[in-house]
């Protein structure tokens, strides 16, 4: 029973954490990344979303020791968002109303150093989450060059929730950050790693205690 209990409250932190990845998706990020506050809301949500994808990753990886895991736990959360796209396209709004994070190359990042350390549960954490903290903003900003004008579907169709003094505006590219993605990749370096070592650490508090 005791075994049955350990792996069941696993699985159900790991669903909570990609269930929670996705709402943290489109109301951190904003749909179609970033729209309203443009480069600025790209630094928050990369840093947001790359500890988000570390947490949860390595404490997948971890459980299960096995290198793929982190790539499949992002793979979860990228099914995930791509199902809360299918909701709001039902409702009317185009298919490109939320954009979906690249999370699979960083993770699959995550899972090449536990593999090449020979499963070394702490170069996992430094280099790991070092290498999901810096590739995570150059994806992204990839997949973000690739989507139609954000400002256009901002103004088109100004999201529900935001009340009408914060309709998105021209964002002033450059007059805070000359560089979005090196800023992000920098913050998020130095911020996952400590949350990759949350993450493992959350896999062993919850071994202690279901064993207590």
């Amino acid at each position: 029973v005791m075994v049955w209990l350990r792996r069941t409250t696993h699985y159900l932190f790991i669903v909570v954490v990609a269930v929670n990845s996705t709402l943290l998706t489109i109301n951190a990020g904003d749909y179609i990344f970033y729209t309203d506050w443009m480069w600025t809301s790209f630094v928050v949500f990369s840093v947001s979303q790359s500890t988000m994808l570390a947490v949860g990753a390595i404490y997948y990886m971890l459980f299960t020791g096995v290198p793929g895991t982190a790539t499949y736990y992002a793979t979860i959360m990228t099914i995930y968002t791509w199902v809360a796209k299918g909701a709001w396209f039902a409702l009317g709004y185009p298919y490109d109303f939320i954009v979906v994070p690249v999370w699979i190359p960083s993770a699959m990042l995550l899972d090449l150093t536990y593999w090449a350390t020979r499963r070394n549960k702490h170069a996992a954490i430094i280099i790991g989450g070092t290498l999901v903290g810096l590739s995570f903003p150059l994806f992204n900003m990839v997949n973000l060059l690739l989507v139609r004008d954000p400002l256009e579907v901002a103004f088109k169709y100004p999201r529900p929730t935001l009340p009408a003094y914060m309709t998105p505006i021209e964002p002033q590219v450059g007059k805070f950050y000359n560089s979005p993605v090196a800023l992000g990749s920098g913050a998020g370096a130095v911020l996952t790693v400590p949350i990759a070592a949350l993450g493992a650490k959350l896999n062993t508090w919850t071994y202690r205690w279901m064993a207590a």
